[in-house]
């Protein structure tokens, strides 16, 4: 009865002076004063009937040799109908006190246990000391319902691989081992077979791919031709981290990566693996082309700067043609342009640093937007004037003429960008990057352990 209890638990709250029963107390009090409000009766809050867990959800597997596997859940009711149907003997058999007193008890550990092991008290264990998982471990934790089935699920039309460097890449391009492709893009290699009459059915298409007949690589040529790739790599901290390519078709089994798209995903290539996954409507081609592909993601989301940076190597090449060096091989010159800068070091009559004079050639934008060229004669290096002719109409001449590190190419992209848009820098980040590479090769620089600076 809620009300003479309430009366009892005041009448001991005004008698009581340890301040810990009081707020024991007062806690008891305000949950049955809320009973009494609410018009809830206490009985309603306990379970009378347990709803039983479908069967396929706790499958019994048949093993060889008569054996049996099944899932703890069967157990722990096993455990809750034992006792529940035991208890039910006792009380028809007017079992003592004591005795039904316990059944109850262990009726209830068994239905707390099947409810959330280890909850209450110690967990009930199975046959091999290992705590069985109850209806809460199901759906809690990493490899719970939710994180496991319901946030994460595998998908189909994907592929992983380890990366490695495609130095001759194009930017908006990605090396697809063959294999991979074959397996990504079946759909539409049966597809096209049919179409042309190559197959008459999916299963006759099925056998050729199988095959791997010459006749299935002609078409897979042709139906990975302007289909774009995502390419993701974990884990994906921002927008950056999955981005889209147009495949190329390789030998090997590893996927090529461009490496101007590295900073952007901050992969490198010591073993890290990446995610393949094929767009499949025209919808969603045709938004990874516009929205995600490399090419329209020069820019760091972040900070405005561009992402596609060159590192290493390239920024070793780029310095290497940009030093200037005082009476290096052949100072002095004076060249007819840059074209003549590249015959003369080919021809071995200069050395990249030396200084000289060359016929230069810039071009600026008028008010109606028409290139207009002015022509003079810069001091500048051999290197500089080679690096020139990559440079697209529009860039003054300046943003060659000094030693270029990793700031400075950085700038010089960000200039070209401001200046001339994404298509331009684009080609010019791709140009630096094969000059960089060719030239770095070329200065045949190494580091020794002279090179490190020993500290005092």
């Amino acid at each position: 009865d809620l009300e003479q209890e309430c009366e009892t638990l005041r009448e001991e709250l005004n008698e009581t002076n340890s301040e810990t029963k009081r707020k024991k107390l007062t806690k008891r009090i305000k949950l049955l004063e809320a009973f009494v409000q609410s018009g809830n009766k206490p009985e309603w809050m306990i379970l009378t009937v347990l709803p039983v867990l479908p069967p396929d959800l706790r499958p019994l597997v048949p093993l060889d040799g008569g054996r049996f596997a099944t899932s703890d859940l069967n157990d722990l009711y096993r455990r809750v109908i034992n006792r529940n149907n035991r208890l039910k003997r006792l009380l028809d058999l007017a079992a003592p006190d004591i005795i039904v007193r316990n059944e109850k008890r262990m009726l209830q550990e068994a239905v707390d246990a099947l409810l959330d092991n280890g909850r209450r008290g110690r967990a009930i264990t199975g046959s091999n000391k290992r705590p069985l998982k109850s209806l809460a471990d199901m759906i809690k934790g990493k490899q719970g319902r939710f994180r496991q089935n319901l946030l994460g699920k595998r998908v189909d039309y994907s592929g992983r691989s380890v990366i490695t460097v495609g130095p001759y890449l194009r930017l908006h391009q990605c090396g697809l081992p063959k294999k991979m492709a074959l397996e990504l893009f079946k759909p539409f290699i049966y597809g096209k077979l049919e179409l042309r009459g190559l197959a008459t059915t999916i299963k006759a298409a099925k056998k050729m791919v199988e095959r791997e007949e010459a006749v299935v690589w002609d078409i897979l040529d042709e139906v990975i031709r302007e289909h774009p790739v995502l390419l993701n790599r974990a884990p994906t901290l921002h927008r950056l981290g999955i981005q889209a390519f147009e495949p190329v078709l390789i030998e090997g089994k590893a996927i090529q990566l461009h490496p101007l798209v590295c900073a952007a995903y901050n992969a490198d290539f010591d073993g890290d693996q990446m995610a393949v996954h094929v767009p499949l409507t025209l919808e969603a081609q045709l938004e990874a082309r516009a929205l995600m592909m490399s090419t329209n993601n020069i820019l760091s989301p972040a900070n405005g700067e561009p992402i596609i940076v060159p590192s290493q190597d390239v920024v070793l090449g780029l310095y290497y043609m940009t030093r200037d060096c005082v009476n290096a091989k052949g100072e002095g010159m004076v060249l007819t342009g840059p074209k003549e800068a590249e015959r003369i070091y080919r021809a071995g009559l200069a050395s990249l640093h030396a200084r000289v004079k060359v016929r230069i050639t810039e071009y600026e934008k008028d008010e109606n937007g028409e290139f207009v060229a002015h022509t003079s004669l810069k001091d500048t290096t051999v290197g500089r004037a080679i690096l020139w002719m990559i440079v697209p109409k529009g860039l003054p001449f300046s943003i060659v003429n000094q030693a270029l590190g990793k700031k400075a190419i950085s700038k010089m992209l960000n200039t070209c960008y401001r200046i001339l848009g994404l298509k331009p820098t684009v080609i010019f980040a791709d140009q630096t990057m094969y000059t960089g590479f060719a030239y770095a090769a070329r200065s045949g620089a190494s580091v020794g352990i002279d090179d490190m600076v020993i500290p005092e």
